[in-house]
């Protein structure tokens, strides 16, 4: 891949500096990547984009998590180009909305209703807002260095953030049992709820799978209680389970968050939730002037009924078990050791002994030279679009990575 210097991309980032507040903002800023990634990008299509210079790149971040079916799918493309035809920001919303809700009810296992949204942050913070309405609380417990979204309750950057914002939040540790039985304790009758994410995927350290003990604490702990269990299922939803992330454990929410994946690339969110926080979740006042876009909806219809209908979770773990013996034997062929954590569709890959990231930083650069794009820190994401053919090639440039890993080692 030639150098960004004179590129299309660089002019973009001069241009972009002079009217955006640091040139680009939120995880997508590629100056936490380092100067090889391209900031910006033209066009994707299946697992595949191209940058704004022509390079193309077999897509191993899905746009951080929403394609799960490929960028340009068939038959999400054509559900939602009938529906915007039909009209999408209207004075309400249209048939796909009730259909959304009633598909949503019949695949998530917990579920006995549902209601939507945009993004992720706007599904956890009215699962919270539910939660609080419907039990008369205000302690909320999460995990410490879970993320949940970016607004002054959960964000991570405390920029703007005042300590009122936090007050009725209490800290865990994810997985362990006895710490959230004391979090349980310190907030005594004034327990509201229990935020987990599906999995561990904190950035920059090695992701955890919940144990069965620990989930099975979480819904007792609340069910004595008479508290909500909030799965935060955005990043890992429809990934896993199509019935919900924590139903492979026997464990279901009283309110789960979805998000990403659920409409392949469209802008939508979802809370599913239990006849207990039905009647509260009529009270809370939560909406948004974009949240009945039809076009968005009729897309998560399309995606959810292609994903049940293919099996394509089972496929998505198939390429990551692929994916991941690969990297475990380029990396020993050069003589690196790895650590890949999480689940294999959504793989976290670290270097031992790499507490800079320096060996992750040239593994990523030159993957990304010889046209796979890889993250150095954050858990990438596979598709049903990744055959076996992309994985073999994003492993060709991932060999090409492991070479430069060891010239940094």
């Amino acid at each position: 891949m030639p150098s960004l210097i004179n590129s299309k991309d660089q002019l973009l980032r001069e241009r972009a500096a002079s009217v955006i507040p640091g040139g680009m903002w939120g995880h997508m800023a590629t100056r936490y990547l380092g100067s090889a990634y391209p900031q910006f990008f033209e066009r994707a299509d299946g697992c595949r984009v191209w940058d704004v210079d022509g390079h193309e790149y077999i897509d191993l971040m899905c746009s951080w998590g929403p394609n799960i079916l490929g960028h340009h799918h068939q038959a999400v493309e054509e559900a939602a180009a009938r529906q915007r035809r039909l009209g999408d920001a209207m004075n309400g919303p249209g048939e796909v909305l009730v259909e959304l809700a009633e598909l949503l009810v019949k695949t998530v296992a917990h579920a006995d209703w549902a209601m939507l949204q945009k993004n992720g942050t706007d599904a956890t913070t009215a699962c919270v807002t539910i939660a609080r309405a419907g039990t008369g609380r205000r302690k909320v417990l999460v995990a410490r260095g879970s993320y949940h979204g970016a607004v002054p309750w959960c964000t991570p950057s405390l920029a703007g953030v005042t300590a009122e914002d936090r007050a009725h939040l209490i800290h865990f540790d994810y997985n362990d049992v006895a710490s959230l039985e004391a979090a349980v304790e310190q907030a005594g009758n004034d327990l509201a709820a229990v935020v987990v994410t599906a999995f561990r995927h904190d950035i920059a350290r090695d992701q955890e799978l919940p144990t069965a003990a620990f989930a099975k604490r979480a819904r007792e702990l609340t069910t004595a209680a008479d508290a909500a269990l909030i799965v935060d299922d955005v990043r890992a939803g429809f990934r896993i389970d199509l019935a919900g992330s924590w139903e492979p454990l026997g464990v279901r929410p009283d309110l789960s968050a979805f998000s990403k994946a659920i409409a392949n690339g469209y802008p939508l969110a979802a809370i599913a939730g239990t006849d207990r926080f039905r009647e509260a979740a009529t009270k809370v006042y939560v909406t948004g002037s974009f949240w009945y876009g039809a076009v968005a909806m009729a897309a998560a219809i399309a995606t959810i009924s292609t994903l049940r209908d293919t099996d394509a979770v089972t496929h998505m773990t198939q390429a990551g078990d692929r994916l991941r013996s690969g990297l475990d034997a380029a990396a020993k062929k050069h003589g690196l050791s790895l650590r890949q954590t999480g689940p294999v569709s959504m793989p976290m890959v670290l270097f031992d002994g790499d507490a800079e990231f320096k060996l992750a930083n040239a593994f990523c650069s030159a993957a990304l030279r010889e046209g796979a794009y890889f993250h150095p820190r954050h858990n990438m994401f596979l598709s049903a679009a990744h055959t076996s053919k992309d994985i073999d090639l994003a492993l060709q440039a991932a060999d090409a990575g492991m070479a430069a890993a060891a010239q940094v080692a």
